[in-house]
């Protein structure tokens, strides 16, 4: 025999102890999964549509029995994917391969992009650009999951009338439940009936609770809240822009007050062997006025002119060419050690422009100044100070190299350029006389 329990009542009701309440659901419970599927057949056939089912598991079959269609999720990730995708691609190229200041001068500075040259690539290249691609496309794709599905599910939901019925806590465990709005279309007497006929054990009405307005220390509690919040804020903006005669509040220590070694006060360090934390000159450190003491040597210059010879008499130079103070084949081996790794990549291993890095950035068409060979009668003629200055400080689409290479290096690459010059337009007589029969004997 089916129990059947009904609300006393299906008007509103305030009770002394409590707040008001009023009915809210029809709440029909069921003794197994299949009782539950025959019954959401019968109320889906019926014609209404503002109820649901609720078990303790997933239940085959239920979704059909409800008569839910397919889920829109699907294609709402699709949309976040594509959007993400979009973002990617559009970010990139106009943050990195757009001149936005000269190709659309009317946007704001603060939102212009500049393109990037790096190494000869070109400026927009779609593989260098997938991984942020890939990763803005997964990223609001799993937004769109998430707060998607939450979204269509009218979650979260903090609080439902269901759950004051003591008798729909067992939807956890082995009951299994159907509940009708009272505010659907087809509710009315019959709809007890319905759920009673479909095998229902027990049919009852959950009430919702209609509450009172809050009470007025609750709303002067927030507002003491929200104006407490807001002393930090208001401590921190006063700090900015009010002079202080006392340091600053420190909140993080460690960050504000590193143990670290100040730059010019003399304090121990057990790291290096002398036990001090000031450390000597690098080798070859120079002081500001070295640079006027000896321009010849520094600069390349002898007065106002370039200088045209090597200044040997440096005792740099001359520990370079082994004791030396004239130009010898131990420098000119220097030089060409220091010119294979610092010039030949550009200007080739013979000086006559076609290295390996030049060679490619020109046929990528951007725009590349090669460099010139060194037998170009333009560059036959300069003094060994401008050379040097090339060196130190660029010249065109060439890099500065002064920080690279130390002075005596920069002097014995200028040597080694000077032989490979004279050997390009070399005669007989700079030839040694002991070589020359070598090279006139018959093959």
């Amino acid at each position: 025999m089916r129990r059947v329990v009904v609300s006393a009542s299906t008007v509103t009701q305030k009770s002394t102890a409590g707040p008001a309440t009023a009915p809210h659901t029809l709440v029909a419970e069921f003794a197994s999964a299949d009782a539950l599927v025959r019954a959401c057949e019968q109320v889906r056939n019926a014609g209404y549509t503002r109820w649901d089912a609720h078990s303790p598991y997933p239940v085959h079959g239920i979704d059909r029995a409800i008569g839910i269609r397919a889920t829109r999720l699907p294609v709402l990730i699709f949309l976040c994917g594509a959007t993400g995708t979009t973002i990617g691609v559009l970010l990139q190229w106009w943050t990195n391969a757009v001149n936005a200041g000269v190709q659309f001068p009317w946007v704001p500075t603060f939102l212009q992009g500049y393109n990037f040259i790096i190494s000869g690539k070109p400026y927009w290249s779609f593989p260098a650009n997938i991984p942020v691609i890939f990763e803005l496309t997964i990223l609001l794709s799993a937004f769109g999951a998430f707060f998607g599905m939450l979204a269509l599910n009218g979650l979260p939901q903090h609080y439902n009338p269901l759950l004051r019925l003591d008798r729909f806590r067992r939807v956890t465990d082995d009951r299994f439940f159907i509940s009708i709005g009272l505010d659907d279309p087809k509710y009315g007497s019959a709809t007890r009936r319905l759920l009673e006929g479909a095998g229902a054990a027990a049919v009852e009405i959950a009430d919702d609770v209609k509450e009172s307005a809050p009470p007025r220390w609750f709303l002067r509690a927030h507002v003491m809240l929200a104006c407490f919040l807001l002393i930090p804020l208001a401590v921190i903006a006063y700090m900015r822009v009010d002079k202080q005669s006392q340091p600053r509040i420190h909140i993080v220590q460690d960050m504000d007050n590193q143990e670290r070694y100040t730059a010019g006060k003399q304090m121990a360090n057990d790291v290096f062997a002398d036990g001090r934390s000031a450390r000597p000159k690098i080798a070859g450190t120079l002081a500001r006025e070295d640079f006027t003491q000896d321009p010849h040597y520094y600069q390349g210059r002898v007065g106002d002119q370039w200088a045209t010879g090597i200044p040997m008499y440096h005792p740099e130079l001359q520990r370079l060419a082994g004791g030396a103070a004239e130009v010898n084949e131990q420098l000119m081996r220097r030089g060409r050690d220091r010119y294979a790794i610092f010039c030949s990549h550009c200007h080739g291993l013979d000086g006559a422009g076609a290295g390996r890095v030049a060679t490619y950035v020109v046929q990528r068409e951007i725009g590349f100044v090669p460099p010139k060979s060194y037998a170009d009668p333009d560059v036959l003629v300069r003094p060994v100070g401008h050379l040097f200055n090339t060196i130190t400080n660029g010249i065109r689409t060439m890099a500065p190299h002064g920080d690279q290479i130390p002075v005596a290096d920069r002097w014995a690459i200028v040597a080694y350029v000077k032989a490979l010059q004279r050997a390009q337009a070399a005669t007989i007589e700079d030839v040694p006389t002991e070589q020359r029969s070598r090279m006139t004997q018959p093959k």
